[in-house]
């Protein structure tokens, strides 16, 4: 599958889906940080509406998920997620450097992204990338850790 041709960019008729898929990837992590993460906090019609998301889809089913928000000169990467089931197909990396490219074409110089202190596994896969720490912080009662990667060329 060529997953690149199959991003594009989220609609309303998306939402349901969206919404269903966010829940099914982060509600693993209930236990572990207490709480539900702050993205299945999200009103989704309006994250949609607001911000630039895409989806990567086949046919008619969202199998993954990436939240943007261009911020001064970098680009924030609010959310990314894959169905559980299509973990290990590589939908995750192509939307990581669907994001890389978007910066560049929007002339941003890096892609910020945060995530919480327990999600350690996502900490790592983010420096595997190239992402590194900014700080720590507590941020909506969530334990964060901040990351930055700069945007060469």
């Amino acid at each position: 599958m060529d997953a690149q041709k199959s991003i594009r960019r989220a609609t309303q008729d998306d939402v349901e889906q969206i919404t269903a898929l966010v829940a099914e990837a982060y509600s693993s992590y209930i236990p572990r940080i207490g709480r539900k993460p702050g993205p299945m906090l999200e009103d989704y019609t309006a994250v949609v509406a607001e911000l630039s998301v895409f989806v990567m889809a086949k046919e008619a089913e969202v199998m993954g998920l990436l939240v943007l928000s261009p911020q001064d000169s970098a680009l924030l990467l609010e959310n990314i997620a894959v169905l559980p089931r299509y973990k290990g197909q590589g939908i995750g990396k192509a939307l990581m450097a669907f994001s890389e490219d978007f910066a560049r074409k929007a002339g941003c110089d890096a892609i910020q992204l945060y995530t919480h202190q327990r999600m350690t596994e996502n900490i790592a896969l983010y420096q595997a990338l190239g992402y590194q720490e900014t700080h720590r912080a507590t941020e909506n009662g969530f334990a964060r850790v901040f990351m930055r990667k700069p945007m060469l060329g």
